[in-house]
């Protein structure tokens, strides 16, 4: 019955004239869904009638993208678009909010939310290099070297601390000489920005500190993690640290970092169903989960986003066959018709037939691997759900063709916008500069106030909320500007580039290959080859060893290659006696063993207490 009510395409298709499009997807997919049903099943009482009215809803839109309409949109004239968006939202915030977190644009005023960090401040400030203002970057460096102090008795989210706070100091120290800081000597190996996302990172570092190795969602920044934290953590919350740790350790030469990131990413590796699958939340302790949906959206997405980035950025082979693993997984349980629903992890049925606007990432990460014609595919579903209501809204029913109750809303997600960008890289086609044409023009139109760009809190009535997150200025704006800016230093094809001298020997910057962190900090990853201590270290010890063995020596000694110690919560070697073990702060944790993972761990629960958004389950009570 839900099929009839769909392929119908009254409530869809009046959706759609209502969000101001009149030549409607829906009654597109209406004359489809018709069409597929007569020929697949002519007549009501064919056996498989029911399904086939529900496979009608989940059949690609791509082949009813609609043709493009009028010149394709002219890049300069939206780069300056863009630029002036990204200008009221930056001025207004420095006026009224700063030092707050975030800008609150309905009533002109700052709030904290994640940390008291001057957040938005960080957030944009490689947004400023790239969209070409070198002298107020040099200014917002000098302000945050003395206003930001991390030494502060807050509780603050692991994950979001360092993908906005880590993420986005690393890249401004990558970019400080291209945007004409007076660097010190040494960089990139040295600098202050460096110095305080290292700082940052460290007060993160307590929260790994558990039997399996997953950090704990939240972290106070002056005493650790307190007694009382929940040891539930949404997936991504977990696997989403190896681009900013392994950057931060290859330019400190400390490797605590990219350890605890590749220990917490193996955790979930071992973590995964029987059939290849992980869920959504966690328990850090037990290795339990909570909550089994998987899928490729929200509590999940960047764990799969960073076992991508991390493998291209440090050229990481194991990485890569993880995801190509879950990819197989994906495709044969979530996948429908270039459509991806979330499913029980361990049996594969069908748990939540939704999309939620985070997981417009996946066709920009399916460009990355190179799976071109399916990422156009998904992408041009997810274009027409943005037609039909002028923005994505967190929650988008399939089967019904509509929103979500209690989802409706669009906090200026930059995900689709950030997928156009990539394949609008892969393939030049004239659609994705579409889709940032449409993205300007809805969000000026619908978000636009006087001191910025508030969240769409309902899509169908266009009311707004009182927040302007930082990533409007790190994520959707920057993203918006590259796609309209080919010719930006970010899409460098290794033409041009700079050779710096460092205390290691030369090192070559900026020929591009730049990996975007997942809140859009771009990471030059040549630079991660600039300080190599631990391989100088490795080359003096090689060269001493060959010393030793040319003297033959009569008495036979064995020497072997080993890696560096262990990691300050790696498992020790059984060896140890129990004050080493104090000294270094090893955990106990018993030597890894591969067992087989139960079909049930936990008691089923329903769709409403299960499913999450970067460590907040959402439950039906209002």
């Amino acid at each position: 019955m839900l099929g009839l009510v769909v392929c119908g395409g009254s409530r869809h298709a009046g959706a759609a004239r209502r969000a101001g499009d009149p030549g409607s997807a829906a009654e597109a997919v209406a004359g489809l869904c018709r069409r597929r049903r007569e020929h697949l099943c002519p007549m009501p009482r064919c056996s498989l009638y029911s399904l086939c009215l529900l496979l009608c809803v989940l059949l690609p839109l791509y082949n009813n993208a609609s043709e493009p309409e009028g010149p394709a949109p002219d890049p300069a004239h939206y780069r300056e678009r863009v630029k002036s968006m990204f200008y009221h939202a930056y001025n207004n915030y420095l006026e009224n909010a700063f030092p707050y977190d975030e800008l609150r644009p309905l009533t002109c005023d700052g709030q904290d939310t994640w940390g008291s960090f001057s957040l938005t401040l960080i957030d944009a400030l490689d947004t400023l290099l790239i969209l070409g203002n070198v002298t107020e970057f040099q200014r917002v460096v000098d302000v945050l070297q003395e206003s930001v102090d991390f030494d502060i008795d807050v509780n603050a989210s692991v994950f979001e601390t360092n993908i906005r706070v880590v993420g986005g100091l690393l890249s401004a120290h990558l970019l400080s000489k291209k945007a004409g800081v007076e660097v010190e000597a040494g960089w990139p190996c040295s600098g202050p920005l460096l110095r305080m996302a290292e700082e940052a990172a460290r007060k993160l570092l307590p929260a790994f500190q558990t039997p399996t190795g997953m950090p704990y969602g939240t972290v106070n920044l002056m005493h650790g993690v307190n007694p009382g934290e929940t040891p539930v953590t949404c997936t991504a919350g977990i696997g989403t640290f190896i681009v900013e740790f392994a950057t931060l350790s290859s330019l400190t030469g400390d490797p605590v970092f990219e350890d605890v990131a590749r220990r917490a990413l193996k955790g979930l590796w071992k973590s995964r169903s029987d059939i290849g699958l992980v869920g959504n939340h966690i328990d850090v302790v037990t290795g339990k989960w909570v909550a089994q949906d998987a899928g490729i959206g929200a509590g999940v997405d960047s764990y799969f986003e960073y076992l991508v980035k991390g493998a291209i950025l440090l050229q990481d082979k194991e990485l890569m066959s993880m995801f190509l693993e879950y990819n197989k997984a994906i495709r044969n349980y979530t996948r429908f018709d270039d459509w991806y629903l979330w499913v029980q992890m361990y049996k594969g049925t069908v748990s939540m037939p939704v999309f939620q606007s985070l997981e417009a990432y996946w066709p920009g990460l399916q460009s990355l691997i190179g799976d071109i014609d399916n990422a156009m595919r998904t992408f041009l579903n997810y274009y027409t759900v943005w037609k039909q209501f002028g923005g994505l809204p967190e929650f988008y029913n399939i089967p019904q063709g509509y929103t979500v109750e209690k989802r409706e809303g669009y906090p200026l997600r930059p995900e689709l916008i950030e997928s156009a960008m990539y394949l609008y890289q892969a393939t030049g086609d004239p659609t994705l500069l579409e889709l940032g044409r449409d993205a300007v023009e809805s969000i000026e139109k619908i978000s636009k106030v006087d001191c910025g760009f508030a969240t769409i809190k309902d899509l169908r009535d266009h009311k707004l909320d009182n927040r302007m997150e930082s990533f409007f200025l790190a994520e959707t704006v920057k993203y918006l500007y590259l796609l309209f800016d080919p010719n930006n230093f970010i899409h460098n094809n290794g033409s041009t580039f700079d050779a710096v001298i460092t205390p290691y020997g030369e090192c070559i910057l900026g020929a591009g290959g730049y990996v975007f962190n997942t809140e859009a900090h771009p990471i030059d990853p040549a630079a991660l080859h600039c300080c190599r201590k631990q391989k100088e270290e490795q080359w003096e010890v090689e060269d001493l060893m060959r010393e030793f063995y040319s003297l033959k020596r009569s008495r036979k000694s064995t020497f072997r290659k080993t890696a560096a110690g262990p990691g300050l919560w790696e498992t020790p070697t059984a060896g140890k006696d129990a004050s080493a073990l104090e000294n270094q702060k090893v955990m106990n944790i018993k030597k890894d063993s591969r067992r087989g993972v139960p079909l049930l761990r936990c008691p089923s629960q329903p769709f409403t207490s299960k499913l999450a958004l970067l460590g907040q389950v959402f439950l039906d009570s209002p």
